[in-house]
Parts: structure tokens; sequence; C-alpha cells
């Protein structure tokens, strides 16, 4: 069984990416799939590179019981496009700033709000600056619910 490949990137990789990859990783793990999905977060600013995930997003995380044990933040980079087959940008400037990596590299680059089509937002918003943890956290854990059944669907 080939393993499918998961990378969340945000500008920091401290509030939005690790929560989406916490959530995912939770999700996948309650469907027993964690030897199916692996799933990572990366972001596209240096400024945060080997810090845990923001408080802010570890306060949700532990009020919802979801683990982000050992996750440190990390930069993207070009060799990423390689090794997963979904990244997923938080807004349209990381998704820029990835373009600028991929050159005509392998993995489907996607915009998380692309996954709630029926939501007014088309960015998920940056808590770093909102501080408003629990609407990216709602927006997050619902994005994930269709991203993993996506994923069963396309390449499980």
């Amino acid at each position: 069984m080939n393993i499918v490949k998961v990378l969340f990137v945000c500008l920091g990789n401290i509030c939005r990416s690790p929560m989406a990859e916490a959530v995912l990783r939770h999700k996948i793990s309650e469907r027993k799939l964690s030897e199916a999905v692996l799933v990572d977060s990366a972001g596209t600013g240096d400024w945060h590179i080997g810090k845990a995930p923001h408080e802010g997003t570890r306060s949700i995380l532990d009020q919802k019981g979801i683990s982000y044990e050992n996750m440190k933040a990390r930069l993207v980079t070009s060799d990423d496009f390689e090794g997963f087959d979904y990244m997923i940008c938080m807004d349209k400037s990381n998704g820029e700033n990835v373009r600028k990596l991929q050159g005509g590299k392998d993995a489907e680059l996607l915009f998380f709000m692309d996954l709630l089509p029926e939501e007014e937002l088309r960015e998920v918003p940056d808590p770093y600056f909102t501080g408003n943890f629990e609407q990216v956290y709602d927006l997050i854990n619902a994005g994930c619910d269709v991203l993993l059944e996506r994923i069963i669907k396309e390449k499980l």
C-alpha cells in the first residue's frame, strides 16, 4: 500500500498548519489509518523554526484532547513537492510563496478553504494576528473531515 502524504503550509508554522496537522492526525488515528496517511506541516517564513506550536494552538488542542507532541516548526522546501501528495496552503500569500518553490514537481497544491466551498471566508484567518483560535479550529476541524474523506476516496 502506498502511503498518502499531506503537508499543511502557513506563514510561521506555529498556528494554523500545526493545528491542521494535529487535527488530521487525530482523525486518521480514530479511523485506524495511521499506517496509510502521513501528515506534516511547514511554514513559508523562518521566524519560528524549531519552536513548538503557539500557546493558543496548544490551548485549543488541549481542550479538544488532541496531541501535538514532538511538533516543531520548520520551513517548507522545494523537496516537499517530491515527498508529499498534497500540499495545502492556508492562504493566498502562502500559496504564492509555495508556487515559487514548486517548479515542475509533483505534489497537488490546494488551498485549505477550497475544502469548504460553502464558507464565505476564502482564507484561513491567521490567529497569530486575530487571536481567534476557536474560529480557526472550527474551520480546520471541518476541512480535515472533508480532506480525509477525499483521501480515502481518491487514494486508499
